[in-house]
């Protein structure tokens, strides 16, 4: 959510900068700042009424005191007329505020200076591109592995849940066990805290890290429990200093966690969705960042040669992108999309995102540090996948196949106590 006082202060600025999101931002914010003119006026009657009505109580107990009762009477008139007129200009101050919240949470984060230009993902710009992918490389896709080897079953998770459900079986099962304590190790070994958190969340917390309302289709919601389940550990990580304030010396603040997610993913459909390419349920593991805003972007380029080097100890083709304005989610300041080359599917699967949301959710979250000079300020958050498993799973198999077995990549075989899935 970005600050009223500084939309206000840098109305021109803000809306050049929405250019690149193709977001079209000057009727909203011009409602919203409408909006909050009304509402200062409002709480300015509001203040004089309750000063009047104040000063009106104790002129009522001063003339009772007197013995001038019929003259307090009249004065109890009055005040019962200004304070049914309070009533109602809180009522109005509380609808204002409300239409302001709503319209806050239509506008998206300020893209950053380093976000390129673009309308759609083919906008985007490859920052790096690690050993070369073999195009000309003929194999099983990971879904005809799986079923081949048995290590996933794709129609058992159809028969117990439905489409975007895959039982791991066996080797399967280890393999996706294995990646998950690997990725939590290397994690932990860069300084990041290992947290366990709740699956389920409510409402607070989704709309203070910015899933709703913007993605409320896409979450699966416990309407008897108004709960949320979890879309990223991201969301019950970064809630854990909502309503917060912190001490310079606590910053930077590090965190990893393994959590399953669960996505609707509605709208989704074809080959995009085949097999471990989108699924319902997934497991991923997580490292989130709070940050003085001096250092975050600093943090974010320390964020990337992390997933960075965790793919590259996996031997897996990748690719980073730097997602353009029109592919920026809602939430980001900038994003960073890491990519693995699927060979048997001749295309590349997204398997993190890295993004910086400087103020945009520690405003929801109400989460700021105390700064050198004693003042309160809001801290940066960021985020990343490290990793999600799905297409690195599909990635690891696609990609180490032989005619007769899958090669294990091998930081995960004291992990796995085997070298090949035959």
């Amino acid at each position: 959510m970005i600050s009223i006082t500084h939309l206000r202060e840098n109305y021109d600025e803000i809306l050049i900068a929405f250019k690149k999101r193709d977001f079209d931002a000057k009727n909203v914010i011009d409602n919203l700042l409408n909006e909050d003119k009304n509402r200062r006026e409002i709480q300015v009657k509001l203040d004089n009424k309750l000063f009047e009505s104040n000063q009106l109580t104790k002129e009522i107990g001063k003339l009772f005191k007197d013995g001038k009762t019929n003259e307090a009477n009249k004065k109890k008139s009055l005040s019962l007329k200004i304070k049914n007129e309070s009533k109602n200009l809180v009522e109005k101050l509380s609808n204002c505020e409300q239409s302001i919240k709503e319209l806050q949470y239509k506008i998206p984060n300020i893209p950053n200076i380093r976000v390129p230009n673009g309308k759609s993902s083919t906008d985007n710009k490859i920052i790096f591109e690690s050993n070369k992918k073999n195009k000309s490389s003929v194999g099983l896709t990971h879904w005809e592995l799986a079923k081949k080897y048995n290590l996933i079953s794709f129609d058992l998770g159809s028969k117990i849940s439905g489409s975007g459900f895959p039982v791991y079986i066996g080797k399967g099962a280890k393999l996706q066990r294995a990646l998950i304590n690997y990725f939590i190790d290397f994690n932990t070994k860069e300084g990041y805290e290992e947290i366990q958190v709740p699956l389920l969340v409510n409402s607070k917390s989704a709309i203070s890290t910015g899933q709703l309302p913007d993605k409320d289709d896409q979450m699966y919601h416990i309407a008897k429990d108004n709960l949320y389940l979890i879309p990223t550990s991201e969301v019950p990580v970064t809630n854990i200093y909502r309503n917060t304030l912190l001490n310079l010396k606590q910053l930077p603040i590090k965190m990893t966690s393994y959590t399953p997610c669960f996505r609707r993913e509605a709208g989704s459909y074809g080959s995009d969705v085949r097999g471990l390419n989108r699924l319902h349920q997934f497991d991923k593991v997580e490292i989130v960042r709070i940050e003085n805003p001096e250092c975050s972007y600093d943090a974010l380029d320390k964020m990337l040669n992390h997933v960075k080097k965790l793919l590259h100890s996996l031997e897996l083709p990748y690719r980073i992108l730097n997602l353009c304005g029109g592919d920026l989610g809602f939430t980001s300041a900038i994003t960073y999309d890491f990519e693995i080359f699927s060979s048997a599917q001749n295309k590349w699967l997204e398997v993190s995102s890295v993004s910086n949301f400087e103020t945009f959710q520690s405003i929801r979250l109400k989460l700021k540090y105390r700064d050198i000079n004693g003042k309160n300020q809001f801290a940066h958050t960021l985020n990343g996948s490290s990793l999600a498993l799905p297409r690195v799973m599909a990635g690891i198999l696609e990609n180490n196949q032989t005619n007769d077995s899958i090669k294990i990549p091998k930081v995960l075989i004291p992990y796995t106590d085997f070298k090949l899935i035959n």
